[in-house]
């Protein structure tokens, strides 16, 4: 079979289109490097998505956290703690569990004149379940970084929209917003990195592949298993995501780029990749 031919049986495997059984026999390294990239369009799915739903609640939470009102500080404060220091393994394992312990024939809900089953059986999915987890994991870790960028807003600014008579919503979304989304992104794309790369984690928490629509990593797990030799498809898969992370930055880098635009070009924040492995956040700048 040709380089061509796998492409188009096996291109789409990881969403179900395709042959139903894998390769087993003469595996070739065009198998491996179409089978692997079908399986990052999950891990793509995974980031884009969680990235995607938990900058809105990252916003709303490092908001709450700033907040004088003690009600909505407090909940803000215990759930970025509760996230950011428990491991993203752990998580994934509290939540399949949970979501196993879910009714099998759904959740039950009487209002009133009517009673509405919600179904829960597709939480147990990769898919829904694993994207929930990281969708509440980067919301923790990135509402931390535009809290510590919140808190970092310069007074001069601040000051300046109260004399142009500015407050409230329209202070927020004209000078405060903008202001902390510049100082946050060079962190916030570390962020994203990072999440992106811990899509992998997936393969190894509980939630199963269904009908072996896997990741990347659910590939190259299957082709080290089948061959013996480790050494061909897990650098494959690294390779893929060396490539992403070079999509990532280079995306981020243009939101960068569009945030410092009104700045001249030696005042604008450049992107500094971190290269440590764990999280970090902007420390608030002193007033």
């Amino acid at each position: 079979m040709s380089c061509l031919q796998t492409l188009s049986e096996y291109g789409l495997r990881s969403l179900g289109h395709g042959p139903r059984l894998l390769p087993r026999g003469d595996i070739t390294l065009c198998d491996q490097i179409v089978l692997i990239g079908s399986g990052m369009v999950w891990n793509v799915y995974f980031a884009a998505l969680a990235l995607a739903l938990g900058f809105f609640l990252a916003t709303a939470l490092a908001l709450a956290k700033n907040s004088k009102n003690r009600l909505l500080r407090s909940p803000a404060t215990g759930f970025i703690f509760v996230f950011r220091g428990s491991p993203l393994f752990i998580q994934f394992f509290l939540a399949y569990e949970a979501f196993v312990l879910l009714p099998r024939a759904g959740i039950e809900i009487d209002l009133l004149f009517v009673q509405i089953t919600a179904e829960t059986r597709w939480l147990t999915r990769a898919a829904a379940g694993a994207l929930i987890v990281l969708f509440l994991n980067t919301s923790a870790y990135s509402a931390e970084i535009f809290y510590g960028a919140l808190r970092s807003v310069p007074r001069g600014d601040l000051e300046a929209a109260d004399a142009y008579g500015m407050s409230g919503f329209s202070r927020f979304r004209k000078i405060v917003w903008p202001t902390m989304m510049r100082l946050a992104w060079p962190s916030y794309t570390n962020e994203a990195i990072f999440l992106f790369h811990a899509t992998t984690l997936v393969f190894f928490s509980g939630f199963p592949a269904w009908q072996q629509k896997g990741d990347a990593l659910y590939y190259a797990r299957y082709f080290a298993d089948q061959t013996f030799n480790p050494f061909i498809p897990y650098p494959i898969a690294g390779a893929y995501f060396i490539l992403f992370t070079l999509i990532l930055i280079l995306i981020f880098g243009k939101i960068n780029d569009h945030l410092n635009r009104h700045l001249a070009r030696e005042q604008r924040i450049k992107m500094k990749l971190s290269t440590r492995f764990y999280r970090r956040t902007p420390m608030p700048a002193l007033r």
